[in-house]
């Protein structure tokens, strides 16, 4: 209560099925005339991305199109990029997608018109103020890319992940329409989901948390349970993807200032060798990552306890724990999603070297009211290989 802390957002925060309409009204606020807008092929197969165009180029702008994107995107693919659209003189750059696309864009916009952007693809510095207005419209509940000041991309070099910051990538406009999300397939909209709930969960314990973060990160998992399986099970069904979509941009931006931490950092290096979705990885490591810190905040626990309806155990916290971590067990379980690292074909072999990269991952780590020791890194690779979150730790 007696720190001193800020709360960043994007310009405007659009929420509401049908907003997507109201975006010819917010680039003629720019008064832009070089529009960039990047997706990724899954959404330019589905017609969004030229019903965009036509919108736009009806409106009178001049627009390009960059859909070149498959799976999590890297640090090459962004600077050939930035390099491809540097020379068009681009004012504005729409990014339309899940959190891949949506990083890309962001990043795109902070480095166009940079003489030299090295060093803030090595992190030796943080990218300035960028001179290119961002509208980034997510079509998945769960990234929070569209709300924060982070971009994360694969390091082909070093065989890692790792995330740009700067508030340079906050953009100027998030437009969250529901009705985006609706053609997102079941698995996405199920690690999508757990993702945001990862966010929300981190950002309430985390080191850097405040009373106005929590304020929102509480919102996102009392949320949570009461419209995930309906958006998973039964994707057309608009209020339960509006719910997720509202949840998913509460736990933005809680992430967006409070950051999170153990969970993602031990995901990074699974996303960098072996290519698993952020959201899957991200979803197969909570309940045991949580067995394990959950130990030094189980006030919080009592609390999530209650936010996720599993019951009111202030007169036996510890068990809040317990319960806290069967519930992120039964719901891999419940979404149909991978439940041990096993199954993903991770080689067992690796672990120590998982281990190594995630405790490279300081700016996160930091962040987690537990201090991970190197082996206490490997034993929770090893309890998610296995599937077994109940081994003696």
């Amino acid at each position: 209560m007696n720190k001193t802390f800020d709360i960043v957002t994007p310009g405007t925060i659009r929420i509401g099925a049908g907003s997507l309409k109201s975006l010819p009204e917010e680039i003629n606020k720019f008064q832009s005339e070089n529009i960039l807008l990047i997706s990724d092929k899954g959404i330019e197969s589905t017609g969004l991305i030229n019903e965009i165009k036509d919108m736009l180029e009806s409106s009178g702008y001049m627009v390009s199109v960059f859909t070149d994107i498959q799976g999590e995107p890297t640090f090459s693919l962004l600077i050939n990029t930035v390099k491809e659209y540097e020379r068009l003189n681009i004012d504005l750059v729409i990014g339309v997608g899940g959190g891949s696309a949506l990083d890309v864009a962001k990043a795109v916009s902070a480095l166009l018109g940079k003489d030299d952007i090295s060093s803030y693809i090595d992190g030796d510095e943080i990218i300035p103020v960028r001179t290119v207005k961002t509208i980034l419209l997510p079509t998945t509940s769960g990234t929070g890319a569209e709300v924060t000041m982070n971009a994360i991309f694969g390091d082909e070099k070093k065989g890692v992940k790792r995330g740009l910051v700067s508030s340079a990538l906050k953009p100027d406009v998030a437009i969250i329409d529901p009705e985006l999300t609706l053609t997102c397939p079941s698995r996405v909209t199920a690690s999508s989901g757990i993702d945001a709930l990862t966010h929300a969960l981190e950002s309430l314990i985390a080191v850097k948390s405040n009373i106005v973060t929590k304020m929102y990160s509480e919102k996102a998992v009392e949320m949570f349970p009461k419209y995930i399986y309906g958006a998973v099970h039964n994707g057309s069904d608009i209020t339960a993807r509006t719910g997720m979509s509202i949840l998913s941009n509460l736990a933005g931006v809680s992430l967006g200032n409070a950051g999170v931490g153990a969970i993602h950092a031990l995901a990074y290096p699974l996303g960098g060798k072996y290519h698993i979705e952020h959201g899957v990885a991200n979803a197969l490591l909570m309940p045991y990552v949580i067995k394990v810190i959950g130990k030094t905040c189980i006030t919080e626990m009592v609390q999530v306890s209650k936010l996720l309806q599993l019951g009111d155990y202030s007169n036996n916290p510890y068990e809040s724990l317990n319960r806290v971590v069967q519930y992120f067990e039964k719901l891999l379980i419940d979404l149909d999603l991978p439940t041990s690292l096993k199954e993903l074909g991770v080689d067992k072999n690796s672990i120590p070297e998982l281990a190594e990269q995630a405790s490279k991952v300081e700016r996160l780590l930091s962040n987690t009211p537990f201090e991970l020791s190197m082996e206490k890194i490997e034993e929770i690779y090893e309890d998610a290989y296995y599937g077994n979150s109940r081994r003696a730790s």
